[in-house]
């Protein structure tokens, strides 16, 4: 098979009623194919869109083309927000490292993927460029591949590689990659930033996400030594430790002196350093969260966060009540990776309050959240006003740990709710 370089419109025409349609997520969201397949929503019926996150625009998710697609999604991100919680949308939840497993065992068959990847080299071979995670798996599984060629993605290394002869049609673009710029962190994450650094060894191996709490802990590193990187995602927070020789990666089991990645998001600066990049590996989720994997580094650091906790423990993190808001995503992967890894530190890191001043550390979940990381996973929480650690307490003392780091105009009232229950 040789992959023929066709228009847009034609490309899509691949596209039939009742199919199921896999979209490259993050930073590689193709919306050169995602403008020309809703073009053809009135020839359309039934087209089920599978995706992780998505950046830009999702408009086969709007209320005037129902008919004719049904977004089914593993993780909502605020372009799919709304669909999903009105009912035009649905939510798969599952762990991030076996989305690929539902593609390459026919739980979920694909008809067609659209992906978005960098111009084939001298040897035939395009990339994944920012976003290898499941579309990896994507492109190995469905039926038919159309790419959506780009001399603006950047070219990675790992698992990205595809060969022009493994795709049926490129479409060619000249798009910019699409940017995520990190607001300067607040005095709240800041302090937050500072204790969670505070839990960060020498020569650990760090996992963590993008926002503003993440980029508090990387700014609070600048002193430490020998770090690795084995994460789902990182962001331009890194950047800035890889060339202060702060992140070497030169004491990790796994992958030692590189860093290793799923997707990357953030702005040029971060695109520029993955682009051809030998110290960077982009690779299959199923393997980079495996915990399997995880665990076979010492030191792994997982820094995750958190809609609620109560206090027991428990991690609500992929809704608010019942209304959906995010995902399961990785964080359960690593929480329990890192937890089995010698020396390893699964930290749970959110403000104590929300902007409306509402306590997110609480006696009892909301009715209908999500218990997304266990009681019995969680090791560290760690709010602005300090750092509970959690492991091998009793439901006592972890509630009394949990209220000594929420806000101090909840605290009396958590420990009323706590005697009430007998904690």
């Amino acid at each position: 098979m040789s992959a023929r370089t066709v228009h847009t419109q034609r490309a899509i025409e691949a596209i039939t009623s009742g199919q199921r349609v896999f979209v490259h997520g993050g930073a590689a969201t193709p919306q050169a194919l995602i403008k020309a397949l809703v073009s053809r929503a009135p020839e359309l019926k039934n087209v089920e869109i599978v995706q992780i996150h998505t950046e830009g625009p999702a408009p086969y998710a709007q209320p005037e083309l129902s008919a004719s697609f049904r977004p089914n999604v593993f993780f909502i991100g605020a372009n799919m927000r709304e669909a999903v919680q009105t009912g035009r949308a649905d939510y798969i939840p599952v762990f991030l490292s076996e989305v690929p497993r539902l593609f390459r065992r026919g739980i979920l068959p694909l008809d067609v993927a659209m992906v978005h990847v960098s111009p084939p080299d001298q040897h035939g071979f395009m990339s994944l460029g920012v976003s290898v995670d499941i579309a990896r798996a994507a492109v190995d599984c469905a039926r038919v591949v159309i790419a959506q060629v780009n001399p603006n993605m950047p070219r990675t290394h790992g698992d990205s590689m595809v060969h022009k002869d493994h795709v049926d049609m490129i479409v060619e673009c000249n798009d910019a990659i699409p940017e995520t710029a990190i607001p300067p962190f607040t005095s709240v994450e800041d302090s937050i930033g500072r204790h969670v650094a505070s839990l960060v060894e020498d020569g650990a191996c760090l996992q963590m996400g993008i926002g503003a709490i993440p980029n508090a802990v990387l700014s609070k590193l600048g002193s430490h030594k020998h770090l690795g990187v084995h994460s789902e995602m990182f962001s331009d927070g890194l950047v800035d430790l890889v060339e202060s020789g702060v992140v070497t990666g030169e004491m990790k089991t796994k992958h030692p002196g590189k860093i290793v990645s799923g997707f990357v998001m953030g702005t040029k600066r971060v695109f520029d350093f993955v682009n051809d990049n030998p110290l960077v590996e982009m690779l299959d989720i199923a393997y980079i969260n495996d915990a399997a994997v995880i665990r076979r580094n010492a030191r792994v650091t997982a820094i995750n966060s958190a809609i609620e906790v109560d206090l027991t423990g428990q991690i609500c993190a992929d809704s608010i009540g019942h209304r959906l808001f995010s995902g399961v995503g990785g964080q359960m992967d690593f929480m329990h990776g890192a937890s089995l890894s010698e020396g390893g530190k699964p930290i749970i890191a959110l403000p104590s309050t929300t902007s409306k001043g509402v306590s997110r550390i609480v006696n009892t979940l909301r009715p209908g959240a999500g218990v997304v990381t266990t009681r019995a996973h969680v090791h560290y929480v760690v709010t602005e006003h300090g750092i509970a650690d959690l492991y091998g307490k009793n439901l006592r003392q972890r509630a009394r740990a949990l209220i000594e780091i929420a806000h101090p105009e909840h605290r009396e009232f958590l420990e009323e709710q706590a005697r009430s229950v007998g904690a």
